[in-house]
C-alpha cells in the first residue's frame, strides 16, 4: 500500500514515479474490491470554486471509508469576511484530520499548507489539478494495462489541467504532447519540470501549435474547456482562436485507431469535443469520471493510513 501519511498533495510533483504507481495500484485495488479499507476520519472540503465530481466523489469516497465530510463553503465561514488564511488554517487543524482545497491561486493552497499541521489536498488550483490526473492515469492504465511507453496528446488551453498531466504523464513514463494556440502556453516552470523528469524515463514532452502533428499514432487524446472557472467573460474571444483545436473524428483520425478520448468534465459539446466523439466508442469519459473516487479514495487511504 502507498503510504504518504500525513503528507500534503499541492502538486503531482510531491510524488515520486514509485508512489505514484503505489496510488494507482492501491485506487485500482479498492475499485476491485480487493481491498478493503476502513479510514474513521474527518475530511474538510473548502471550495471556492463550483464542482461536481471533485466534491461528490471526495464526499462520497470518505464516507464509504467510514469517516465522515464537512463542507466549508467559505459563504458559511469567515473566511468569504476576510478571516485571514492563516488563521483560518490554524482553526481547521484542530478540528480535522485532512483538507482539501479547491481555489484559484495557488500561493493561497500553500499557505494552508504552511499553517495547518494536518495534510492539505490540492483538489484544483489554476496552476494544477493532481486529483484529475490521478483518475486519468488510472483510467488509462485499465484500458492498455500499462503506462509506459503510451503516448497522450493534450489538444486546447495550457491550463491547469494540461499542466498536470504533463507532470503526471513524465512521471509515469509516457510522452506527452501539448498542441495549444500561440499565447495559451502551459506554464513554462512545470514545462521544465516535466521535461526534466521525462529526461530519467527517456520520454518526450513536446509543446506544438499543430494539433495533427501532436495527434498522429497518439494512444490518448485528451482535451478540456476552452474557457476555465473565471474566465468565462473570455469564452466568445476565444472561440474563434480555439476552433481549430476541437477533438473531432477527424483529429481522432490521426491517431492510433485503438487510441482512447478523455475530457475531464464539464465538455461543451461543439466546442472543444463534438458529441459524435464524446458519445463515441472510443470515449472514456465516463469510467474516467467515475475513477476521480476510486483515486481518491486512495490518496485519502496513504495520506491518513487505514485499517
Amino acid at each position: 500500500m502507498a503510504s504518504l501519511i500525513g503528507r500534503d498533495l499541492l502538486s503531482l510533483a510531491d510524488l515520486s514515479a514509485s508512489e505514484l504507481q503505489q496510488l494507482l495500484e492501491l485506487a485500482s485495488q479498492l475499485k476491485s474490491k480487493q481491498l478493503q479499507v476502513q479510514c474513521n476520519k474527518v475530511l474538510g472540503l473548502l471550495f471556492s470554486k463550483a464542482s461536481t465530481r471533485t466534491r461528490v466523489s471526495f464526499t462520497v469516497a470518505m464516507y464509504q471509508l467510514g469517516g465522515q465530510v464537512i463542507d466549508l463553503h467559505p459563504n458559511v465561514t469567515q473566511v468569504s469576511r476576510g478571516e485571514p488564511i492563516e488563521d483560518t488554517a490554524r482553526v481547521l487543524d484542530r478540528y480535522l484530520d485532512v483538507l482539501a482545497i479547491r481555489t484559484f491561486a495557488q500561493q493561497e493552497l500553500e499557505t494552508f499548507a504552511k499553517y495547518a499541521k494536518i495534510p492539505v489536498i490540492n483538489a484544483l488550483t489554476d496552476l494544477e489539478h493532481p486529483c484529475q490526473i490521478l483518475a486519468d492515469l488510472l483510467t488509462i492504465q485499465e484500458k492498455f494495462g500499462s503506462l509506459s511507453g503510451l503516448t497522450l496528446t493534450y489538444v486546447g488551453d495550457g491550463n491547469n489541467v494540461a499542466n498536470s498531466l504533463m507532470l503526471g504523464c513524465a512521471l509515469v513514463g509516457m510522452n506527452v504532447r501539448v498542441a495549444f494556440p500561440s499565447g495559451y502556453a502551459p506554464d513554462a516552470e512545470i514545462v521544465e519540470k516535466a521535461r526534466a523528469i521525462a529526461n530519467i524515463h527517456q520520454t518526450q514532452v513536446l509543446l506544438t501549435h499543430d494539433p495533427e502533428i501532436a495527434a498522429k499514432d497518439a494512444n490518448v487524446l485528451y482535451t478540456d474547456v476552452w474557457a476555465s472557472m473565471g474566465q468565462e467573460t473570455e469564452a466568445n474571444n476565444r472561440f474563434p482562436v480555439f476552433q481549430p483545436y476541437q477533438i473531432s473524428a477527424q483529429l481522432l483520425s490521426f491517431a492510433d485507431p485503438e487510441a482512447i478520448v478523455l475530457h475531464c468534465l464539464p465538455a461543451h459539446r461543439g466546442e472543444e469535443i463534438t458529441h459524435e466523439v464524446i458519445e463515441g466508442s472510443q470515449s472514456r469519459v465516463w469510467d474516467q469520471a467515475e475513477n476521480r473516487l476510486h483515486a481518491q479514495k486512495a490518496l485519502l487511504v496513504s495520506i491518513l493510513g487505514g485499517e
